[in-house]
């Protein structure tokens, strides 16, 4: 890389407005595999903004204001082409009475961190049910049993009855006036109510920081999964997926392929009525160790890479999070087409995955939390940007982010090192 003209001044005096053209072009031709000025510098704050501001967890989402001061805060100190705080909001958990999530004062201690409480909501017999009619199960099974101030659904008659017209709704329907049934409608509408406040929130605090020069981060508005982790990680858990791969099988292939067609009617419809053209997928049972080849080639891979395919047919570029560790998996994610999709990286071999998937999809990644931390030195911080922007960063397409794309317990000054050395070390030659 060419660190000849200092970085640290060419930004000097511009005006916000032509930081946010630059930052948002750094980053588009990365995506698309181009080569940038310089190598764009993602920034995930999460709860680091807690501890920046001296406040509880719990406080960063009570007082979205003050969070979003500490956001702006970071912003302007650090200088990332992107950045985003901390995740979500616990209201719409706590109007529901959500059983899989806990959260800073919601189950968990005010400084305690989000946690995803896995649990085998769906059983094994579900299956034929399940699969039936996923729909009606979903409502009137499995959402009494995720969230506790909903189980007035149970009582709901099946939902096809629905289709039964006049008949039904004004003749079968008295049951929506029993109090566990209206306290489950209103539960779910007050959580609506919270999701869109806090969909406000997030959209000023996208235009207040476009007003100083930094991009709007949506690449997380669309959520899906991989079918098996759908299948896995809010349904049957680990322990019950993978008995059910040796089991019930087909069953299983058969689940997995209804789950991906209503995902991606769920992912294109959302992203042409918002026109984001990201979704993005976290994984979380694919990665080594967590299965056989044998077992990723029939449970996992055809189906996620299915479903990324028809993605990228709709024009929408999924950006996935490799969790965990893929280097025996990486020959696989080469099979995808060129420049149509984005990949972070968690622990895999970094070096490795620009050998191996350089030229397939845009990496963003490289920083390990460890060297963040307390006890690591300046110079190690510098080493290994360096390197990354040498070799990961070669020919672009690369986004510097650290790999967790979180910030907790990491040295502020650390953390200025780095960014202040991706700066430095990630100028392209002209």
């Amino acid at each position: 890389m060419d660190t000849t003209k200092s970085q640290f001044e060419v930004d000097v005096g511009k005006t916000p407005e032509q930081l946010l053209i630059e930052r948002q072009q750094r980053v588009s031709d990365a995506i698309q595999l181009k080569q940038p000025d310089r190598i764009p510098l993602m920034m995930g704050m999460g709860y680091k903004l807690a501890e920046m501001g001296g406040i509880t967890k719990q406080e960063l989402y009570e007082n979205p204001q003050k969070a979003q001061e500490l956001l702006e805060k970071a912003a302007l100190r650090y200088k990332p082409d992107l950045i985003f705080g901390h995740w979500h909001t616990p209201k719409p958990s706590i109007a529901v009475g959500d059983r899989m999530t806990k959260w800073p004062g919601y189950g968990l201690a005010p400084n305690g961190s989000f946690q995803f409480n896995e649990q085998e909501f769906m059983k094994a017999e579900d299956y034929d049910e399940f699969l039936e009619d996923p729909a009606d199960w979903a409502i009137r099974v499995y959402t009494p049993r995720a969230f506790q101030n909903c189980q007035g659904l149970a009582l709901l008659p099946p939902l096809g009855m629905w289709a039964f017209g006049y008949y039904n709704i004004l003749l079968n329907y008295q049951l929506l006036t029993l109090p566990p049934v209206v306290s489950a409608f209103e539960a779910l509408y007050k959580a609506a109510q919270y999701q869109s406040e806090w969909l406000n929130q997030a959209l000023e605090s996208a235009k207040r920081l476009a007003a100083l020069g930094f991009p709007p981060f949506t690449m997380l508005s669309i959520l899906v999964e991989a079918p098996f982790d759908f299948m896995s990680d809010t349904l049957r858990g680990m322990r019950g997926i993978f008995l059910d791969m040796m089991r019930i099988p087909e069953k299983l292939l058969a689940a997995e392929e209804k789950v991906k067609r209503f995902q991606l009617k769920y992912a294109i419809s959302t992203s042409k009525a918002t026109g984001i053209p990201f979704v993005f997928i976290p994984l979380h049972r694919g990665s080594d160790g967590f299965m056989s080849l044998e077992q990723f080639e029939r449970f996992y891979w055809p189906q996620l890479k299915d479903m990324m395919l028809q993605l990228i047919e709709a024009g929408i570029t999924p950006w996935v999070y490799y969790e965990g560790v893929w280097d025996q998996r990486l020959k696989y994610l080469a099979e995808l087409p060129k420049g149509k999709s984005i990949g972070s990286f968690q622990d895999s071999n970094i070096f490795k995955v620009k050998e191996v998937v350089g030229q397939t999809m845009c990496i963003i990644g490289g920083m390990p939390l460890t060297y963040l931390k307390p006890g690591r030195s300046p110079s190690e911080v510098r080493e290994l940007t360096h390197r990354l922007c040498e070799e990961v960063g070669k020919g672009g397409g690369f986004v510097m982010a650290n790999n967790v794309m979180e910030l907790e317990g990491c040295d502020e000054n650390l953390i200025q090192v780095w960014t202040d050395a991706t700066r430095e070390f990630g100028v392209y030659s002209a």
